[in-house]
Formats: structure tokens, sequence, C-alpha cells
């Protein structure tokens, strides 16, 4: 072989190598992490994928396309929601629903009203609003027991074994979630199986990830 046939043996190498990434790449153009395509975890028996959304022209309408709203009410929250409190990223998020949610230990929960959360949340979120979290509703205990909670011979709470809780409500903008973990802090629950995902919707919908609403359209 020739110098002048070696260097088009090469190029023609080049070229297929480039033609292969390519075409692994468009297989998957957008994934969590460079070496994580999606999540996977399981509630109450059944099994939920989180992705991200694969059209790269694709932009956010309606109300979490929105920049501003008015403060009062809807403030920017600190990163710290309480003290003892961790502050998760989407990673982390994903991290909880494979683990703490896939084992039965954890649960993640949308706080915002009920007219919202059926509007459509996270994936595999449950919605208890944070009013109900409160002191004045005579049913928080019922909630709470229901969260893991036993309640011991002197009426106390006691929380050993509460599950794990992860929080969130719209967004960065929203008191909802903070409250619902003050709420819980101030009923007795662990500040240490409490997180704090400040991002909230918009901020999972910012990035393509699977909501309720994604997941029942595909």
């Amino acid at each position: 072989m020739n110098i002048a046939s070696a260097k088009s043996v090469s190029r023609l190498a080049v070229s297929l190598t480039a033609v292969a990434i390519g075409s692994a790449v468009s297989a998957q153009d957008v994934r969590i992490t460079t070496f994580k395509s999606d999540a996977t975890f399981t509630l109450n028996g059944r099994t939920f994928t989180v992705s991200r959304d694969q059209n790269i022209d694709n932009t956010l309408t309606g109300e979490f396309a929105r920049t501003s709203r008015a403060c009062p009410p809807n403030c920017l929250q600190p990163m710290i929601s309480a003290d003892g409190v961790a502050t998760l990223g989407e990673l982390e998020v994903l991290e909880f629903m494979e683990g703490e949610v896939t084992n039965g230990r954890g649960l993640l929960l949308d706080t915002r009203g009920a007219d919202a959360f059926s509007n459509g949340s996270i994936l595999g979120a449950v919605n208890v609003p944070h009013v109900t979290l409160g002191p004045d509703n005579r049913y928080r205990t019922d909630i709470l027991l229901a969260l893991g909670a036993v309640q011991t011979s002197t009426g106390a709470l006691d929380f050993q074994d509460a599950m794990a809780l992860t929080m969130f409500s719209g967004g960065v903008w929203s008191s909802d979630a903070r409250t619902a973990v003050n709420n819980l802090i101030e009923a007795g629950y662990p500040p240490e199986k409490l997180f704090y995902y400040r991002g909230g919707l918009q901020a999972w919908m910012h990035v393509g990830l699977t909501t309720q609403n994604s997941a029942t359209s595909n």
C-alpha cells in the first residue's frame, strides 16, 4: 500500500468513527449526566422512569415560563429551609427517588394546593399541601401517622421509623415547601429526615425532566 492509499484509508477510518459517534449521540442527545440517560424508581408496586426531553428546541410555555411574580407573596426563598435540613438539586432528588422511594423509606411531596398539583407535578410525587401540615389542621396527626410516625401510650409521636421526605413547590419563588418543612419540624419530625428541593417544579421542567403530564402524553 502506497502512502496515498494509506492516507485515504486513514481518512475513511476517521470518517466512519465520526459517523458512529454521531449516531450514538443522536440516539439520545439530552442525557441526565454524561453516563446516566434516565432514572428508574418504584412506588406502590409501579415502576417509573425519569429522563430528559430529547427535543433540543423545546421551550417552556404557560405558567412556568414566567420570570416574574408579585412579591409578596411570591418572594425568593433562602437556600436553607431550616437548620439540619439538606437542600437538594435535581441529581440528588433523582438519587432519593431511586433509593429511598424505591425502598419504601421515603416520599417525594408536592406541597402545593390540590388544584396546582392536578395541573401537573414531578413524576412520582404525592400531594400533601403545606396547609395540611400546619398546627391548625385537626387531622395533622393522622397525616403524620400515615408518614410513619407512631403514637406512644402517652399520646406523643415517635418519628424514629418515619419516612424520609423530600419537599418541593412551584419554584424558588414559592414558600410552600419551606413552610411545610418548618411545620413538620414544629410537629416533632426530625430535621435529618427532611429534604428541601428549592428549585421545585419550575426548575425540574426547565431542564426537561419527566413530569406527570409528559409521562402521560408519551
